[in-house]
């Protein structure tokens, strides 16, 4: 039975083992030498009680040396030492043993019940002891005190060699298990710190990758749909450079608006992603910058967002309450897709009424990066945006005949293959449903369910 908690604390902490039961080495000389010390007064005791007792010397010295050095064994057995010292007390040997060897049971994880009883049975078996002892002294002496003055000495007699042992091992093992509560608490508390940093870390570095996605979508969706245009109006303004040249100059005026348009949106962004909020030369991935980097990011996008829903002509599209596109917009979007050119219908069912802003900035950006698709996919194609209001949804819908390969559709715009990724991530980070193929004639459909976030 362990003395303590100690030792295996102890050495989970890495601390130097020694041999056998002990955790230390100079616990183990400490125990040998208290050992050693017990067994030397057992031995000088054991040759009295033997004279006292009439038996040869020799056998009372041999008794106490076992008996005195079982004290080398209080941490690994305390109960077996208390034992030992509760049997030698009749023959008045074992001081020693019996105040360090109680001392190590109070101290040690023995349950309380045992040490009551042990302590008691070392205080009674002392008490009885110096009694006699103090009965036979004063006869010797031809003294004859009364029997309470007797009993009283023997009393605090026998309470000075068992409790100030006791309450001192009660005290010193209380202590301890205190202070290995706190250090167990503190450990737990510095495992927590630590988890809750790399969660946070975690939370951090997933914060910077979603809100990289979300300016590389942003930046898609501006731009992309801006320089689609731009073609598109080249492609005309080719065509029509020798025929008509008011509209090849209107048209061209068009392209110029749209490419500086597009110019600055770019040159925001990509300034913002190559230096750092303080100045800098930091790039956005390093941890230094990465929230005010997003802040900044998030800034420009809402910019250029904004931007986006100004016409060629310069009509404004409407906003949300947030400052991004919104539903209101449709029309003009799909008015600049007509003055590209392309043949588009725009259906809206449903009584119209307002959604959370990113609800309407969702479905905005799907019909403009479906419109894309369409100019660069299918140049000269027929498409029908439907727009329906639902009881806890909208649900939006684009659909684009096949190609007619006309001589005006010029050659096919470059494409990255992100738009309609970017399309089904808006979507589905609201909860939606986002569903996109080819259809049995020959085109393409686009279609996007939102439910609203109110």
């Amino acid at each position: 039975m362990s003395t303590t908690g100690a030792i295996a604390e102890e050495g989970a902490r890495g601390a130097p083992v020694g041999p056998w039961w002990w955790a230390r080495r100079r616990s183990m000389v400490l125990d040998v030498v208290l050992a050693l010390a017990s067994a030397f007064e057992c031995v000088l005791e054991g040759i009295a009680f033997a004279h006292d007792v009439g038996i040869p010397a020799l056998l009372g010295g041999l008794i106490g040396v076992p008996a005195g050095a079982s004290l080398v064994l209080r941490r690994r057995w305390p109960v077996a030492v208390v034992l030992v010292s509760i049997a030698t007390t009749p023959a008045e040997m074992g001081f020693l043993l019996g105040i360090v060897g109680l001392y190590t049971l109070a101290a040690s994880e023995v349950p309380r019940r045992i040490i009551v009883v042990l302590s008691g049975a070392s205080l009674a078996g002392t008490l009885v002891v110096a009694i006699a002892r103090f009965h036979r002294d004063m006869a010797e002496d031809g003294y004859r005190p009364g029997l309470w003055p007797m009993i009283a000495f023997s009393v605090v007699m026998a309470l000075g060699l068992t409790a100030p042992p006791v309450l001192t091992g009660l005290y010193v093992g209380a202590r301890r298990r205190l202070v290995e509560s706190l250090r167990e608490r503190a450990d737990g508390l510095e495992r927590e710190l630590s988890l809750l940093a790399d969660r946070a870390e975690e939370r951090a570095v997933w914060a910077r990758n979603e809100e990289r996605t979300r300016i590389a979508r942003e930046m898609h969706d501006v731009v992309a749909h801006r320089v689609s245009l731009m073609v598109v109006h080249a492609a005309a303004l080719q065509a029509v450079a020798l025929k008509d040249p008011e509209k090849a100059s209107r048209n061209a005026g068009l392209v110029g608006d749209m490419g500086r348009q597009a110019l600055t949106e770019l040159r925001e962004m990509l300034g913002v992603l190559r230096t750092s909020a303080d100045g800098s030369g930091r790039g956005p991935g390093e941890p230094a910058s990465s929230a005010a980097q997003s802040e900044r990011l998030a800034a420009v996008a809402a910019a250029a967002s904004a931007r986006v829903r100004v016409s060629a002509g310069g009509a404004a599209a409407g906003a949300a309450g947030d400052g991004g596109p919104c539903l209101d917009g449709l029309g003009d979007l799909v008015g600049q897709s007509r003055e590209a050119g392309m043949a588009v219908e725009l259906s809206v069912m449903g009584e119209e009424r307002g959604y959370a802003p990113e609800v309407e900035q969702t479905a905005y950006r799907v019909v403009q990066e479906a419109l894309t698709n369409v100019h660069k996919h299918a140049p000269g194609a027929k498409a029908l945006v439907r727009l329906a209001h639902r009881e806890a949804e909208v649900a939006l819908q684009v659909e684009n005949g096949p190609s007619d390969g006309g001589a005006d559709a010029g050659p096919g715009l470059p494409s990255g293959g992100n738009g309609l990724v970017g399309m089904r991530e808006r979507v589905g980070a609201l909860g939606g449903v986002f569903v996109s193929g080819p259809t049995d004639a020959g085109g393409f459909r686009v279609s996007a369910v939102i439910p609203d976030r109110r």
